[in-house]
């Protein structure tokens, strides 16, 4: 029975070679993009899509080793698999083509085939053709039918076309029989991590076409039809488009361009903190909370705080998009799943980087989860740090490196950084479960005292970050910005996901860059992660028109609101009130003013006019 086993080793052999060669070709066609990047770093395009093409090759297996259980379950010794070579020539023919139109889909929009560009094909052949009409077919018909012929050349030597059983016990070959669906499931989702396989796993380099080859074009393209959600149409239509779009553009419209302009410098390097679960509940100042946060809240105290700040999701990758892209939440969907989508949204790491700005990313867990890593590789982000980056010495949770190494890292790295910098850092610790270092500060009695011990060594993390960095020659001429990922139902344990405080977060501006007659102040305009792109930027003076979703908070002029979403559900919330709504149940969840219908019919079809347009902007990227 062993002897038949290498039937599976030849047949993944054969396809890790032609996905290789797939690769080569890819890379070969756009040479031009690889000027200047070290051979290495090509080389290592090929180890960083072993997951991917060991996946795809797992998908590609199901079929052949359905097939092999029933003749080892039959009892059978010798069987002649004449169906074989159909299969994998039709797979083969099906991979090129794919490959052939890959060329053509990321010469013309930048990103690998995916299902949409299929849909539009099958959908409209027409149009597909008038806008392939400029690509070089006969480059393209080449590269189908010479990956096609390799193709067949190697299956002829590599792929067994026979299977010789020996004798064996049933309940031997059963067990086996186990074990092969056990281990092509694994394959096929990446392994046993918390994380299930996706595109963020090949990526690995600061140059895209290297993430791009990285990615196996038949996952790509399978990962996609398996999620269409974007490509069936928005699912909140709820108002006339016009209206919806003219709603969001009032909204988005202030009275006046202006601005308070806190800073004494328009050029400080700058650090953006985003801290886990960091919720506004915590502090004593937001939450009126003894004790938890005492470092943070005496920060406030000398810096600039945004007491009215509410996060746009309720998880980190929806708070990551919000903070660093200004892009709103989705609701049931998030930008990052579509990575070809994702890349299209401008981030505030762009714009630093375009003005000169060196750019760094800090996290102690893996960058690969939840695609955060394809997010930070493609918005010009320099240099990325994530658990991999850490000696297996440091102190480490089930979810990475606590927060103490991370800063501590950062803070190491930053000595050698040109000046001006921009570097963001993300937290882990304040997450469940609730590990720690140390001893819990208020016990392990539960999840609330647990939360609470993990936050309270978040904060004084950040205390002694702060006190490091006040000895480093970059402190003085640098602004920190503190915001929490999202908010939380703990401490209190009392607001469900539909209720606005449960968003509620602080924003906070710190250094010795902010003038003296603003540290210590207070501004309480209603306001969104989104928000942080415009505030940030127009202190700075860089141009920020191009996100969209955020406004300027330090603009006395701005219409003050906030919206947030979840799993189908939304809120709105204005100096007048705040209305939840429920999509599925299309239902007011929670309403702050419910005794003025007419108020609240307005703040709703707000709410419904910004999901409505966020989404079919989203549809359109």
């Amino acid at each position: 029975m062993i002897k038949s086993l290498l039937f599976f080793v030849r047949f993944y052999l054969f396809w890790l070679i032609f996905f290789f060669i797939d690769r080569i070709l890819f890379l070969m066609l756009y040479n031009q993009k690889l000027s200047g990047v070290p051979f290495s770093e090509i080389c290592a395009t090929f180890y960083h899509a072993l997951k991917l093409d060991l996946s795809m090759t797992a998908y590609l297996t199901v079929i052949p080793l359905l097939s092999y259980i029933f003749w080892l379950l039959n009892g059978r010794k010798n069987i002649q698999l004449k169906w074989l070579p159909y299969y994998i020539m039709v797979l083969v023919v099906l991979c090129s083509s794919f490959s052939g139109i890959n060329f053509n889909t990321f010469r013309e929009w930048g990103i690998k085939i995916n299902a949409q560009a299929i849909g539009f094909l099958i959908t409209s052949p027409k149009e597909a053709m008038a806008s392939s009409a400029s690509s070089p077919v006969a480059l393209s018909v080449s590269l189908i039918a010479l990956l096609s012929v390799i193709g067949f050349f190697l299956q002829h030597f590599i792929v067994s076309k026979k299977l010789t059983f020996t004798p064996v016990p049933i309940w031997i070959r059963s067990i086996a029989s186990l074990l092969l669906c056990a281990v092509t499931f694994l394959l096929i989702r990446g392994g046993l991590g918390g994380s299930p396989i996706n595109q963020s796993m090949a990526y690995f380099s600061k140059e895209q076409i290297l993430n791009q080859a990285a990615v196996n074009t038949e996952w790509n393209l399978l990962a996609g039809a398996f999620d269409t959600r974007a490509t069936k149409g928005n699912p909140y239509v709820y108002l006339d488009a016009k209206l919806a779009s003219q709603n969001i553009k009032e909204l988005y419209t202030p009275a006046k361009d202006s601005t308070v302009q806190i800073l004494n410098t328009k050029r400080p390097n700058v650090i953006l903190i985003i801290i886990e679960s960091f919720t506004a509940d915590l502090t004593k100042t937001l939450g009126n909370e003894d004790s938890i946060t005492p470092h943070f809240d005496s920060l406030i105290n000398k810096g600039v705080l945004f007491s009215q700040i509410y996060s746009s999701g309720s998880r980190t990758d929806k708070g990551i998009v919000a903070s660093l892209a200004a892009f709103p939440t989705l609701a049931a969907g998030s930008v990052v799943k579509w990575p070809e989508k994702m890349q299209k949204i401008p981030a505030i790491s762009q714009s630093f980087f375009k003005n000169g700005y060196h750019t760094s990313f800090f996290y102690g867990g893996e960058s690969e989860f939840d695609n955060y890593k394809a997010f930070i590789l493609s918005h010009n982000y320099q240099k990325l740090i994530d658990k991999n980056s850490f000696s297996g010495n440091d102190l480490k949770s089930r979810w990475g490196k606590y927060d103490e190494v991370v800063f501590a890292r950062q803070i190491s790295d930053l000595k050698q950084e040109p000046q001006p910098f921009f570097s963001t850092l993300l937290t882990l610790t304040n997450h469940e479960p609730y590990d720690l270092p140390g001893r819990h500060k208020f016990g392990e009695a539960d999840n609330i005292a647990k939360f609470k011990s993990t936050a309270y060594y978040t904060d004084s993390c950040i205390n002694a970050y702060l006190n490091n960095a006040k000895k480093e020659i970059w402190y003085k001429n640098t602004l920190f910005v503190f915001v929490a990922d999202h908010g939380h139902l703990l401490p209190k344990n009392k607001y469900d996901i539909s209720v606005p405080q449960r968003y509620h977060i602080p924003l906070l501006f710190y250094g010795d860059v902010i003038k003296d007659e603003y540290k210590g102040r207070k501004f309480d305009h209603i306001g969104s992660q989104t928000d942080i792109a415009a505030t940030l930027l127009t202190q700075l003076n860089i141009p920020a028109k191009e996100f969209m979703w955020s406004k300027n908070l330090l603009n006395p002029y701005t219409k003050p609101f906030a919206f947030f979403s979840w799993d189908n559900g939304m809120g709105f919330i204005d100096n007048k009130q705040c209305v939840t709504f429920d999509n599925v149940g299309k239902q007011i969840l929670y309403n702050s003013n419910d005794a003025d219908k007419t108020q609240t019919e307005k703040t709703l079809d707000q709410a419904k006019a910004y999901l409505q347009t966020v989404y079919h902007q989203f549809i359109e990227l």
